[in-house]
């Protein structure tokens, strides 16, 4: 047992992680009905950028907005240039599930040729370790979660608080009728895979913080289980994704502490059916409208 409060503190450092991500990615889907596959190299082209700007001898809080700005301009004009005209000329579910593969594939080999296919690290030191109820936390591990938490903190004030949230909640819930009372829905959807793609930026940033190395592939490892944590909590919820994260990661980090590591994301989907055997809408699903993913 003398394993079990050192992994759910690191169950707790990748769940804020999965936690940012996560909740970028179903307020993608919730609002925009789109599925985004190429969410992990957004997460990755995000983490280069960072890394150019680290050895550039820029501060950590300068990483952030960088990763969070570059994140941002990929989402938008992702969906700008390539998924929103595909959508716009009917394009069928399996043909927008083709066009969001190529694009993961595009951007995964273009980020190989620019930057090469060695591991890169960015130069944050882990800094000195703190205990907490046999936990142990690095200074770099405590700044993600004080990251994650902020970040959270402000997406809820802007979905619950601002009329740019509201429009966006009217828009997922039904556009056409959002549209006929005003809101400018394709102002919406953008601003919705901005904010979108910040927060995946963010979490671009701090998931390679906490890894320590990564590469061009490194985007789709991280996919599955982000994927696993929106689906685990209820597609298109936001509090239900964090709920979801944190499920995800302290399923594998626990797996990895007692079995082995490689089980880790075996574990986590193990955890993902059993749970949707008994609330198939997801765990913190209120009201989940099928939605068709087009991407």
């Amino acid at each position: 047992m003398r394993v079990l409060a050192p992994a759910i503190g690191f169950g707790l450092v990748s769940g804020a992680i999965l936690a940012i991500a996560a909740v970028g990615f179903t307020l993608q889907f919730g609002v925009t009905n789109v599925l985004n596959l190429a969410f992990g190299e957004v997460m990755i082209t995000s983490a280069y950028i960072a890394y150019l700007a680290d050895a550039a001898g820029w501060p950590l809080w300068a990483l952030v907005l960088v990763a969070a700005v570059v994140g941002a301009i990929a989402s938008f004009l992702l969906n700008a240039l390539l998924y929103g005209p595909f959508i716009r000329r009917g394009i069928g579910l399996f043909g927008m599930l083709i066009v969001a593969l190529a694009a993961s594939l595009i951007a995964q080999n273009a980020l190989q040729i620019i930057f090469g296919a060695r591991f890169l690290t960015l130069r944050i030191p882990a800094g000195r370790s703190f205990h907490l109820l046999g936990m142990v936390f690095t200074t770099a591990q405590l700044g993600i979660i004080v990251i994650a938490a902020m970040t959270l903190l402000i997406v809820r004030v802007i979905l619950r608080q601002t009329r740019l949230g509201k429009a966006m909640r009217a828009t997922a819930t039904d556009p056409a009728l959002a549209r006929t009372c005003g809101v400018q829905t394709d102002r919406v959807i953008g601003a919705a895979w901005a904010i979108s793609g910040a927060l995946c930026g963010i979490a671009g940033l701090t998931f390679v913080v906490n890894l320590g190395s990564f590469q061009s592939t490194t985007g789709g490892e991280i996919l599955v289980p982000i994927v696993a944590a929106a689906i685990l909590g209820g597609v298109g919820h936001p509090a239900g994704a964090v709920l979801g994260a944190l499920t995800v990661a302290m399923a594998s980090e626990l797996s990895a502490a007692f079995l082995d590591p490689a089980y880790k994301g075996a574990v986590a989907f193990a955890v993902l059916i059993l749970v949707l055997l008994w609330r198939p809408q997801g765990i913190y699903a209120e009201v989940v409208t099928q939605k068709e993913a087009v991407a």
